[in-house]
């Protein structure tokens, strides 16, 4: 379901995603209650973040290819702050993550990032030709 710009809850979950990533690596090492926010938050959040609240409301086939270019979205990002990490010599899971949170954090607060034209008219074909039968 597309996220409308009135309800900040959804905005509030996406900047808290990565902090109860942080939170869970806390947890005993091995524990799937650890690695699993943590991959989940990897792989979507920031991407999320940065898509999502779009300004109109996306068609259903829209919103799944928001949701698919939010992983590599979110993984590119991943990949950039890991690489500055290790050039500052400075990478640790921790630095990792706090610098994810922030930037999903961040994001979130933000409206998102228009998607392409291509996607706002997904799933759907104009009404003029699913009437004639093309």
């Amino acid at each position: 379901m597309p996220v409308p710009l009135d309800r900040p809850w959804i905005r509030a979950g996406l900047a808290a995603s990565g902090w109860l990533a942080l939170a869970a690596t806390a947890l005993p090492g091995g524990a799937p209650l650890r690695w699993i926010p943590v991959l989940a938050f990897v792989c979507l959040g920031p991407g999320l973040a940065l898509l999502h609240p779009q300004p109109r409301a996306l068609r259903p086939g829209a919103r799944l290819e928001a949701v698919a270019l939010a992983t590599p979205l979110s993984l590119s990002l991943a990949a950039l702050a890991a690489t500055a990490l290790f050039l500052a010599e400075a990478f640790s899971a921790t630095a990792f993550l706090v610098a994810l949170a922030a930037f999903a954090t961040v994001a979130a607060a933000l409206s998102g990032v228009p998607l392409p034209a291509a996607t706002r008219g997904a799933a759907g074909r104009p009404k003029s030709l699913s009437r004639s039968g093309r």
